[in-house]
C-alpha cells in the first residue's frame, strides 16, 4: 500500500479516575472529538484510560470487566455517531481472556475504528516491584499486534513491555515499523524524566523507527502521574512533548519521507517544580475524586505545616484552607506570629483554639509528665482537627515530613491523625528546600511569598517542653537525611553505612530510630510518592523485626 503524504497523530494525555468508567468514557471521547477536529487519523491514550490505573483487586470483580467492556463497544459506536468514525482510537482498559478455563483480567489496549473494536491487544510483561503488583492480578498476553494505516506501519505496547530488554520491542524490530506506539501509567518520581527519555531511544534504535510515548496524568491515592507525554527518535531527538501535571493534547504528523512536524514542544521543568507540582497535583486530586472541598490543618508556624498550607492553597485555594492555631504554654509569640502571618498570606481561614485548658483538665485526672504529658498535647491538636474535618466535611491534613516519618517523630493519634499527608515523602532538608523556592516563584510573579521568613530560618522544634528543639532528640537534619537516604533509598546495613562514613554513634541511633517506627508508618496517612522509595508500596518491612545489622 503506497503511504499518504503524512500521517497525523494526537497524544490525548488525560486524567481519568479508578471507576468511574462512565466519566473517563466520556473524557475520552470529548478528547477524541478535539483530535478529529484538529485532523489528526490516530488519537493515542495512556494505559487503562477507560478503567482507570491501577484498579488493583476491582480487576477481580468480572461486574466490573463486563463495565468496561460495554462502554468501549459504546464508545466505538458513540465516535462512529459522532463523525469520529474514520479516527483511529488507541485506548487502554481492563479485559478478559477466555484462554484458560476461569476468565482472568487483562490489561488491554483496544484500537477502535469506523464502529468497531479493530484490535486488541493484552500487556505481555506485568511489573511485580516497586509500587507495581500487576503479576499477581493481570494474565499476561502473548502476542505482538502491528497494523497499518494509510500505508504507514506501527507497533504497539503497554508499558512495562517496553521496559524489558527482551519484550515485544525485539520481536517488532523485524516488522519494518514506521512508529512504535506506548501507551503509559509511569508514575512521578523525582529525576525519573530522562530515565524514560534513555529507554525509549534504546527502543527506538531497535524498530528504527520514532517512539511515541504516551502517559497518564493526575493523582490516585498515594501515586501521582505527570504525564510528559512525548515523541522522539533513535538519535535522542525530541520530535514533541506534552506539558507535565495537567491534561494536554499535541499533534505530532509523520511525513512519507520520514520527518515530521508538531506543536510547540513543551518546556522542561526543574526537579524542584516537578515535586513541588507532583505534590500539589497528588492533594489536588484527592480532593476532587473523594469529593472534599476544603482542607483543615494544625498552623504551628514551623516550616511543615507552612509548606502544607502553601500547597493546600495552590491545590483548591486559599478559601478553602481552614489553619487552627492550637498555642500551648510552651508556644513561643513568634510562631504564633508565623501562623498567622502565614494564613493571611495565603487567603485561609485561621481560627485560633488554645489547648492549656483542655490540656489541664487531662492533667486534673491523669497527673501525666515527660513524653506522656508531651504526646498528650499533640494528641490534644490531633483531636481538634478532627472535629473541625467532621463537622465542616474538611480533609484533615497531616504535617509530617519523610525524616520525621522514618525515626517516629511524631505522635501517633497526634499530628499523624489526618486523610491525606502531602510531604510524607520530602525529608526535611527537601521541605525547607521547596519552601524557599516556592517563596522565589513568588517573587517572580510579583506576589507575597507566602511562607514566612521566620518559619524557614528557625531552629525546628515542635514545642512541647521549655527551650524544646528536634536536635534534642535527632542528628541535624543535614546529618540525619544523609543517613536516612542510604539506609532506606539504597537499604544499607550497619556496616555499610560506616563504610559511608557514618560515625557509629549516629548510625546506630538513626536505624534505632527507623526500626521501631515501622508500626507508626503503618498507620500514618497516605500522601504522594515523589522519591524512588517511599514508604508504604516501595519499602514494606515487618514490624515485628529484631535483625539490626
Amino acid at each position: 500500500m503506497t503511504k499518504a503524504a503524512s500521517l497525523p497523530f494526537a497524544l490525548a494525555q488525560i486524567n481519568t479516575r479508578v471507576g468511574d468508567i462512565e466519566a473517563n468514557k466520556k473524557c475520552i471521547l470529548e478528547f477524541s472529538q478535539k483530535a478529529h477536529e484538529r485532523g489528526a487519523r490516530v488519537v493515542v491514550f495512556p494505559e487503562m484510560t477507560l478503567s482507570g490505573y491501577p484498579i488493583e483487586d476491582l480487576a477481580f470483580r468480572a461486574t466490573f470487566r463486563r463495565s468496561a467492556e460495554s462502554a468501549a463497544q459504546d464508545m466505538a459506536q458513540t465516535l462512529k455517531d459522532n463523525g469520529c468514525g474514520a479516527l483511529f482510537v488507541v485506548v487502554g482498559t481492563v479485559g478478559t481472556t477466555h484462554a484458560e478455563s476461569s476468565d482472568r483480567p487483562t490489561n488491554t489496549l483496544l484500537v477502535l475504528h469506523d464502529g468497531q473494536i479493530l484490535h486488541t491487544y493484552d500487556k505481555q510483561f506485568l511489573p511485580n516491584y516497586g509500587v507495581f503488583d500487576e503479576f499477581r492480578i493481570f494474565t499476561p498476553g502473548h502476542d505482538t499486534l502491528t497494523m497499518d494505516i494509510d500505508g504507514y506501519h506501527l507497533g504497539f505496547a503497554i508499558c512495562e513491555d517496553i521496559w524489558q530488554d527482551n519484550g515485544p520491542a525485539i520481536q517488532l524490530a523485524q516488522s519494518n515499523l514506521d512508529v512504535l506506539v506506548t501507551i503509559n501509567g509511569s508514575p512521578f518520581e523525582e529525576n525519573k524524566d530522562h530515565v524514560r527519555t534513555d529507554l525509549c531511544i534504546k527502543r527506538a534504535g531497535e524498530v528504527d523507527a520514532p517512539v511515541i510515548y504516551v502517559n497518564q496524568v493526575g493523582g490516585q491515592d498515594d501515586l501521582v502521574f505527570d504525564g510528559g507525554s512525548f515523541v522522539i527518535d533513535k538519535s535522542g531527538n525530541i520530535l514533541a512533548r506534552l506539558t507535565q501535571f495537567d491534561e494536554d493534547l499535541c499533534l505530532w504528523t509523520l511525513h512519507a519521507d520520514g520527518t515530521s512536524t508538531a506543536d510547540e514542544i513543551a518546556r522542561d521543568m526543574d526537579t524542584d517544580e516537578e515535586v513541588y507540582n507532583a505534590c500539589v497535583l497528588g492533594l489536588k486530586d484527592y480532593m476532587r475524586k473523594n469529593g472534599f472541598k476544603g482542607v483543615v490543618l494544625g498552623l504551628s508556624g514551623g516550616i511543615d505545616s507552612a509548606l502544607v498550607a502553601t500547597m493546600a492553597a495552590d491545590a483548591c485555594g486559599g478559601e478553602n484552607v481552614w489553619g487552627i492555631s492550637m498555642p500551648s504554654m510552651y508556644s513561643s509569640d513568634g510562631s504564633k506570629d508565623d501562623a498567622a502571618d502565614l494564613a493571611r498570606n495565603i487567603g485561609a481561614h485561621y481560627e485560633i483554639q488554645p489547648i492549656e485548658p483542655l490540656f489541664m483538665s487531662f492533667q486534673n485526672q491523669l497527673k501525666l509528665d515527660g513524653i506522656a504529658a508531651e504526646n498528650l498535647q499533640a494528641r490534644i491538636r490531633g483531636v481538634i482537627v478532627m472535629a473541625y474535618s467532621n463537622s465542616r466535611g474538611l480533609l484533615a491534613l497531616a504535617t509530617g515530613n519523610k525524616s520525621e516519618l522514618a525515626c517516629g517523630y511524631s505522635t501517633i493519634y497526634g499530628d499523624a491523625v489526618g486523610g491525606y499527608a502531602p510531604i510524607k515523602d520530602l525529608l526535611k532538608t527537601r521541605v525547607w528546600q521547596l519552601s524557599r523556592w516556592r517563596n522565589e516563584q513568588a517573587l517572580k510573579h510579583g506576589e507575597v511569598p507566602p511562607i514566612p521568613e521566620n518559619s524557614i530560618v528557625k531552629p525546628p522544634s515542635a514545642e512541647l517542653r521549655p527551650g524544646q528543639k528536634d536536635s534534642d532528640s535527632l542528628p541535624e537534619y543535614d546529618l540525619l537525611d544523609s543517613v536516612l537516604e542510604a539506609y532506606i533509598e539504597k537499604a544499607h546495613g550497619r556496616a555499610d553505612l560506616l563504610e559511608d562514613g557514618f560515625d557509629e554513634k549516629t548510625v546506630d541511633t538513626v536505624m534505632r530510630l527507623v526500626d521501631r517506627a515501622e508500626w507508626k508508618r503503618r498507620q500514618y496517612p497516605l500522601g504522594p510518592k515523589v522519591t524512588a522509595l517511599a514508604f508504604g508500596r516501595d519499602r514494606r518491612l515487618p514490624i515485628t523485626n529484631a535483625f539490626r545489622e
